[in-house]
């Protein structure tokens, strides 16, 4: 059986059904008590692990959830840490132990962004507090890993999807006529859900091992992308507000030049190849 912490993300919850369509025996941990199922497991990073095991027959597992905002890391790093790096390092040491196969969804914030398509063996350099913890939890893996474990990390860039909240309120507004505001020096490189999902599965089939990245060819800006979706609609590009980062009270690391990373090792190795940023944005239409 595979197993999802972090079912009730974006992604988790798209890995969770894509598995499921496939036949494939698999739990999605929830931190909802409503939500709790034989296939949705409760599991709260925020409360003790000392007495967690992963359910019987756990093959291996995916871990998505974490304090992913920018800004709720940058204004509570001590709390924030407490999830992404303590209690996530004690839940993989529980998931080893249990001779399980781990896959981490990580970040191209573990990098400081001064350079395109970024490659996988590149030294990390975060320059905000999500990418440092990132990047703690990935030195723990990669011990691991050197000492024969199956851990695959999988650095992502931003992924997008047909219900991502940001480009539906877009959307919405553009059909109500109402402005948005849209930042000039904000990049990504975007991803669609359906590759992520296809990547968590393959790697988990393969018990893979090493550091894995995916993300679009090229980035474009926040503003770039507004526009374009605006083209698209048939709305009047007078109503998006063009803004810089800071302006719009982005946190410190958020504005780097690029985020786009290398996905050499994933195309080769698994055939997944993520298509233009406008076909990616196109597809949420």
């Amino acid at each position: 059986m595979w197993l999802l912490v972090g079912g009730d993300s974006e992604i988790g919850a798209a890995t969770y059904r894509h598995l499921r369509e496939r036949g494939e025996p698999v739990a999605a941990t929830t931190r909802r008590p409503d939500r709790v199922a034989p296939d949705r497991p409760f599991l709260d990073l925020a409360l003790p692990l000392a007495e967690w095991t992963p359910p019987p027959g756990t093959r291996g597992a995916c871990i998505f959830a974490a304090v992913a905002r920018l800004a709720a890391c940058e204004n509570d790093p001590v709390g924030s840490a407490r999830i992404n790096v303590t209690q996530t390092a004690l839940l993989i040491e529980r998931l080893i132990a249990h001779g399980t196969a781990i896959v981490f969804a990580s970040s191209d914030k573990v990098f400081d962004g001064t350079r395109p398509q970024m490659p996988a063996d590149a030294p990390v350099a975060p320059n905000c507090e999500y990418g440092r913890q990132k990047a703690a939890v990935e030195a723990l893996l990669r011990a691991h890993m050197a000492r024969g474990a199956d851990v695959a990390i999988l650095r992502l860039s931003k992924v997008v999807a047909p219900g991502s909240v940001l480009f539906g309120d877009w959307i919405a507004a553009f059909r109500a006529g109402r402005p948005v505001r849209a930042f000039t020096d904000l990049m990504f490189a975007p991803v669609p859900v359906a590759l992520v999902v296809e990547a968590v599965a393959a790697l988990l089939a393969d018990r893979a091992r090493g550091i894995f990245q995916l993300s679009g060819p090229r980035d474009i800006s926040y503003s770039a992308a507004a526009h374009f979706l605006a083209e698209k609609r048939g709305a009047d590009r007078k109503l998006i507000q063009d803004i810089s980062a800071r302006d719009g009270g982005q946190p410190p690391g958020a504005a780097v030049p690029y985020t786009s990373l290398d996905s050499t090792l994933l195309r080769e190795r698994y055939g997944i190849t993520v298509p233009d940023a406008w076909e990616v944005l196109q597809g949420i239409l």
